[in-house]
């Protein structure tokens, strides 16, 4: 199995995290670049015709191309540790939280990036006024998870680590190339410096 990659973006940052804290070592991983256009190659559009990253070609010559997508893979081929929830209310928590994590923390701040940054200029629409907005939405977020976090639980979806852990840290730390930091929000300052301590959290 293959897994193209730009290590500068927050995609596939989540599954190398997913991997690092499943233990999975057995992957290869290919360079694919944003911004010198690898991901516009027709070589690599023949993998995922959206050109995003990350995508994981199966030994079949089979692609998955979405980050969420790829992790349940390896959910499935090692159970355990368990980043998903256990069958039942379990994993329907656990799908909550990171679905949460996804639409009011990940993409929000995304969006700030892809709207405002210099990077996508000429290579993405962008609208700055909606950049704004995704701005003042994403600092809102972080309030609301600072509030969340206030009644000591350790991790987003309550006392273990999970997927909604990995998207929370990855949009976090992503959120510092268009200047959006945790400030002075401290459950939340608590939360991330646990999960930023844990190894898996420099894959």
């Amino acid at each position: 199995m293959k897994i193209y990659e730009d290590r500068a973006a927050p995609n596939p940052r989540r599954v190398r995290v997913f991997l690092a804290e499943k233990g999975i070592a057995d992957v290869e991983f290919v360079p694919v670049g944003i911004a010198d256009g690898g991901i516009l190659a027709p070589e690599f559009r023949r993998r995922n015709p959206l050109a995003q990253v990350p995508v994981l070609e199966l030994d079949d010559g089979s692609c998955l191309s979405d980050s969420l997508a790829i992790c349940r893979y390896f959910e499935y081929l090692q159970p355990e540790p368990n980043l998903f929830g256990a069958p039942g209310l379990d994993a329907a928590r656990v799908e909550m939280w990171n679905r949460r994590m996804e639409f009011e923390i990940f993409w929000p701040i995304a969006s700030v990036f892809r709207h405002l940054h210099p990077f996508f200029k000429g290579k993405h629409p962008q609208v700055p006024e909606f950049g704004e907005v995704s701005r003042a939405h994403a600092f809102k977020r972080l309030d609301w998870l600072d509030a969340e976090l206030a009644d000591g639980r350790p991790f987003i979806a309550g006392e273990r680590y999970t997927v909604a852990d990995i998207t929370a840290l990855c949009g976090i730390d992503f959120g510092r190339v268009s200047g959006i930091r945790i400030g002075e929000r401290p459950h939340l300052a608590r939360w991330y410096a646990a999960v930023s301590g844990r190894p898996s959290a420099k894959a």
